[in-house]
């Protein structure tokens, strides 16, 4: 499970670069309940509130020729060493360590397969509010072309523990879960699934990392997504173990999946 506790190697905080945050708030809005509260007026950010509490967050996108999608950021307990550690394992370091008004110390970066990920080093600010309930991030999941050097990317940064299953369901493969180096698991926070370069479409064979959300009902979230634009590119489908689950688009394509777990 995921936890608001500050376990290093945790999700710590999830935003989404759009380039129209007015309609992206418009979009998330309905599908999952969530209130919309800016930052400021002149901030190009805004934070996304369940019953009063904060459970993603969404900006503007800054790079040049940048998609809209999720990013994912981990707990560290030093954003520094984190680039060196990125840098010296082959990934990118794309926005260097920075302070954020003295909540916390910020980096984005891109691990070897281009999976683009980020990190958060709490000051007065720990992260997310509300986490693993509905309406809320459940799960991490990281798709890419080399399950073997992820594992060794990351574990190296973060020292993540793994442990290799069966893909769930019907499907052929392993999947790697993923457990803070200092966590039990009951701290797994996510997986990661290999794929074919020609399967990851959207980012041009590169990785990436989307987010699992929490629901009490898969179909009702599916057909708002619907309503709202947005795309249903796999599922709604009963995975054995794990719950009923489908893979999202929002209006401009970020990825997400929406997972009714088994135990609901």
């Amino acid at each position: 499970m995921i936890t608001t506790d500050s376990v290093p190697g945790s999700p710590a905080w999830l935003d989404l670069g759009s380039r129209d945050i007015t309609a992206t708030a418009s979009f998330y809005g309905p599908v999952f309940g969530w209130e919309f509260e800016s930052a400021g007026p002149d901030s190009g950010y805004g934070f996304f509130k369940l019953r009063g509490k904060t459970v993603a967050a969404v900006g503007g996108l800054t790079e040049e020729g940048a998609r809209s999608a999720w990013i994912v950021y981990f707990r560290t307990r030093d954003a520094d060493m984190a680039a060196r550690t990125v840098e010296q394992r082959g990934g990118t370091v794309r926005a260097a360590p920075s302070d954020i008004d003295g909540e916390g110390r910020m980096a984005q970066f891109s691990d070897p397969q281009g999976g683009q990920f980020a990190v958060w080093q709490p000051g007065g600010h720990a992260g997310l509010e509300a986490v693993d309930v509905p309406g809320s991030l459940t799960w991490t999941e990281l798709c890419t072309p080399d399950a073997g050097a992820a594992k060794e990317f990351y574990g190296s940064l973060f020292g993540w523990r793994t442990q290799d299953m069966p893909m769930p369901g019907d499907g052929e493969g392993t999947y790697t879960l993923l457990m803070p180096e200092d966590g039990s698991e009951d701290l797994m926070h996510g997986g990661i699934v290999e794929l074919p370069a020609e399967y990851l479409t959207q980012t041009g064979g590169s990785a990436y990392w989307h987010p699992v959300f929490g629901t009490e009902d898969c179909d009702a979230v599916i057909a708002r997504v619907r309503d709202g634009g947005g795309s249903v590119t796999m599922g709604p489908e009963d995975a054995e173990g794990v719950g009923r689950l489908a893979v999202c688009n929002d209006p401009a394509g970020a990825e997400f999946v929406v997972l009714k777990p088994a135990e609901m």
